[in-house]
């Protein structure tokens, strides 16, 4: 006989066992639900795409940006990979991420959105969007409502996972392409000038950072190697201040300048930037300097026309 309050052997069983039965109908009843939303995938296709394509035409954030034949295009792939996705039998928690084919082209469609400037948040409900058109699919072909709930269910997480792909695809693409842009910013805004015959200039204009000394450099020692440069003018006279970080910045320079075998000019040192550098201690002593590009332009001709096999030493005067 049991002691009172404490469940019987076969009243344990019974509480044990109820957990295993309940997940084991809801493990019924998923699978049902995949094998049905499966099916409507594979016979109505055609139908899902082109109810999408009309959807996300519908939505104002596009814009024009995808044409109608881009939409058909991205359609007929996602929903074929989809279907490939679930006959696959991965977890639906899985199927978006773990599927190739799918996690691609989904990808694919938030990268050309990406490049097209639609929004991120626009991107996201043009994927979304696909539920209405599989939900209503589905509708079509079921009667119990049991039946539909569940197919909604296992249709909403699965492109919910969709969605926050599009949105995470979407965010890395959009700072690749800015990252890339402010590298071409960069390159544009540090050009390298042919003066004169193995004469070269890089006039700067605003804040000399790190990065920036990095593509200077880059791009002076490029064309000093190309032109067989003997003199490099670096003219700052559009760089606003001159503080310790920019001196070091223009040394480093100079020093790889030295190193391809040229000489290196530094023009454009107003008074002010000159009372700044001297207030700082900054020691430009061992660099030829001139106040204006002309007066560099002429000191870098007569370097040249004085080169030969013993190069003339620098007037640093």
């Amino acid at each position: 006989m049991a002691r009172p309050g404490r469940p019987s052997d076969e009243q344990s069983e019974g509480t044990t066992g109820r957990p295993d039965r309940k997940d084991n109908e809801l493990g019924s009843a998923e699978a049902a639900a995949r094998e049905h939303v499966t099916s409507v995938l594979r016979e109505e296709a055609d139908k899902i795409s082109d109810r999408w394509v009309q959807l996300q035409l519908a939505q104002p954030s596009l814009d024009g940006e995808v044409s109608e034949a881009e939409l058909g295009e991205e359609a007929d792939a996602l929903v074929s990979a989809l279907l490939s996705g679930l006959e696959l039998g991965l977890p639906i928690e899985r199927v978006v991420t773990a599927h190739e084919e799918i996690h691609r082209t989904v990808s694919e469609i938030s990268l050309r959105r990406a490049r097209r400037g639609v929004s991120p948040t626009a991107t996201s409900l043009a994927v979304l969007s696909l539920k209405e058109a599989l939900l209503e699919a589905v509708q079509r072909r079921t009667r119990a409502a049991d039946d539909l709930f569940g197919s909604a269910v296992l249709i909403n997480r699965l492109l919910d996972s969709a969605g926050a792909l599009a949105f995470e695809t979407f965010v890395e693409g959009r700072e690749e392409i800015i990252r890339r842009q402010s590298q071409q910013l960069l390159e544009v805004s540090t050009p390298v000038v042919r003066l004169w015959r193995q004469v070269l200039a890089v006039p700067l204009i605003g804040t000399l950072d790190t990065a920036r000394t990095q593509v200077v450099m880059e791009n002076l020692l490029q064309a000093i190697q190309e032109h067989e440069a003997l003199v490099a003018i670096i003219d700052i006279t559009g760089v606003p201040t001159v503080d310790t970080a920019v001196a070091q910045h223009l040394m480093h320079t100079v020093n790889a300048v030295r190193l391809m075998g040229a000489d290196c000019v530094i023009s454009g040192i107003r008074p002010p930037i000159a009372q700044t550098i001297a207030q700082l201690g900054i020691d430009l002593s061992t660099i030829l300097t001139r106040a204006t590009l002309a007066d560099a332009l002429s000191e870098a001709v007569k370097l040249t026309e004085a080169a030969g096999s013993d190069r003339a030493p620098l007037d640093r005067r």
